[in-house]
């Protein structure tokens, strides 16, 4: 029986965007499908009291040069292309999570997703500023314009809210999070774990 992974996450996170980059393959791989979750991490964080690991590991000696090799090990063994670094980071990703939801109604959520994922991390740019965000997303042939004003409905606001919550009533604190039924993964580096589990 294929299974079905949940895939929570939020495009201010690098490591899910390297996440992203990885799943096609193990899908492939395992004939599993990766159902992805629309969370918001600034939600999650508060809830949670976390913060980013460029907050919380800043003045920690080493961890910063140790982080940097676990990615190189991860774009080596998953054969993925590096993110390269927004400048403007850590960006608001509050507009980009409810168009997220906004795209899932307009049934365009997977082009949306490789777009603002490549607007966030491949060719990164400011996506927090609306003028900005609506450019990126209409040169990735999507409506920018339309999908930013949806993602300001309320019913597209709550649904958003519920997914953040029940993130962290799942026991979720950060992204990216995996699912296989209610076994819970963090992080990219676990994907392996998540792959041995779903694996035919």
């Amino acid at each position: 029986m294929a299974h079905t992974v949940q895939f929570l996450f939020d495009f201010g996170s690098p490591n899910a965007f390297l996440s992203h980059e990885a799943i096609p393959a193990i899908e492939a791989r395992t004939g599993a499908t990766f159902d992805y979750l629309p969370v918001l991490l600034g939600g999650i964080f508060k809830a949670t009291n976390n913060r980013s690991p460029a907050e919380t590991y800043a003045g920690v000696k080493n961890k910063r040069e140790f982080h940097q090799l676990e990615t190189e090990r991860f774009v080596r063994r998953f054969k993925v292309r590096p993110y390269a670094w927004n400048p403007h980071f850590p960006v608001n990703t509050l507009n980009l999570m409810r168009t997220a939801i906004a795209a899932q109604l307009e049934g365009v959520f997977e082009q949306y997703v490789e777009a603002a994922f490549h607007h966030m991390w491949v060719e990164p740019k400011k996506m927090d500023d609306l003028d900005t965000a609506v450019a990126a997303l209409n040169s990735s042939g999507l409506d920018g314009a339309k999908l930013l004003a949806r993602g300001q409905e309320a019913e597209v606001k709550a649904k958003l809210i519920a997914n953040t919550q029940d993130a962290v009533e799942r026991g979720a604190f950060g992204s990216p999070t995996f699912f296989v039924g209610k076994e819970m993964f963090f992080g990219k580096e676990q994907l392996r774990e998540v792959e041995e589990m779903i694996a035919p």
